[in-house]
Formats: C-alpha cells, sequence, structure tokens
C-alpha cells in the first residue's frame, strides 16, 4: 500500500486552507509522509513566522505516533503516562492541538501538522485536512 501522494498532499492542504480562510486564521499548514518526513507545506499570507516549525513537528508528532497530537496532549499533563514526552526526539514532539494521522484503509500513511491560530483553530483546520484525506476517490491512489 502507498503513502501519501505530493497531489494527496496538496488535496489535503487545500482543504485545510480553505478552512483557515473561513476562520480568517492564517495557517502554516504541513503534511507528513509516512517516515514522518516533510512532503509539502503552506504558509499562507500573514501566517506567523514562528508556527512553521511548529506545523511541521506537529506532523511529526502525529505520525511518529499515530496519534492526534490533541490526544497526546491529554496523556502528556503531569501524572499521565507520556509526561515529559515533549522533551524526546530533541525537542520535536509537539503537545498542542492541530496534528492529525492520514489514514488510508486503517493504517497511517502520513500526518498533517496546523498552526498559527489558537487550539481550537488549529485543530478545526488539522480536522478539515483529514476530512478532505478520506474523500479522496481510491482511483486517485497509486498502487505499491
Amino acid at each position: 500500500m502507498a503513502g501519501i501522494t505530493l497531489e494527496e498532499a496538496q488535496l489535503v492542504i487545500t482543504a485545510a486552507a480553505r478552512q483557515a480562510q473561513a476562520i480568517g486564521q492564517p495557517m502554516n499548514i504541513a503534511i507528513a509522509d509516512e517516515g514522518g518526513h516533510l512532503k509539502a507545506f503552506l504558509r499562507m499570507d500573514d501566517a506567523w513566522l514562528g508556527s512553521i516549525n511548529i506545523a511541521i513537528n506537529k506532523a511529526f508528532t502525529a505520525r511518529a505516533f499515530d496519534l492526534s497530537t490533541q490526544k497526546l496532549a491529554k496523556l502528556a499533563k503531569p501524572g499521565e503516562p507520556f509526561y515529559g514526552i515533549q522533551q524526546s526526539n530533541y525537542g520535536r514532539v509537539m503537545i498542542f492541538p492541530g496534528g492529525e494521522p492520514l489514514l488510508r484503509n486503517g493504517r497511517v500513511v502520513g500526518a498533517i501538522g496546523v498552526s498559527g491560530g489558537d487550539n481550537s483553530q488549529d485543530q478545526r483546520v488539522a480536522e478539515a485536512g483529514v476530512e478532505a484525506f478520506a474523500q479522496i476517490p481510491p482511483q486517485n491512489v497509486r498502487a505499491a
């Protein structure tokens, strides 16, 4: 089974950017491939420079742990099983909402990371990307 293609990554970014425009918040939107490496990226006009690496690292985190960064944040609170995890992987692990795995047939094939708004805005934009990925017809998926 193939990982996320560039064409698919661009479709996901476009859908996420539409959501960011709809809420009036410029965002940085990153797509990671199945290895957690940057596949595609968009910095919308006026999106914060400081959020570029956060978006990329949210995508990395969602793929590295195959888990929403929103869920990971809850597990990383003091007293929880993953407390301190954000210090791992050379500080790349993000525990803010806005990072989501992208699944095909129940298998993680990439991830989206979004940063530039508050937690709920980042999450809404990431979820718009996830929804778009889920709608990509199977015939657009290349064979492994």
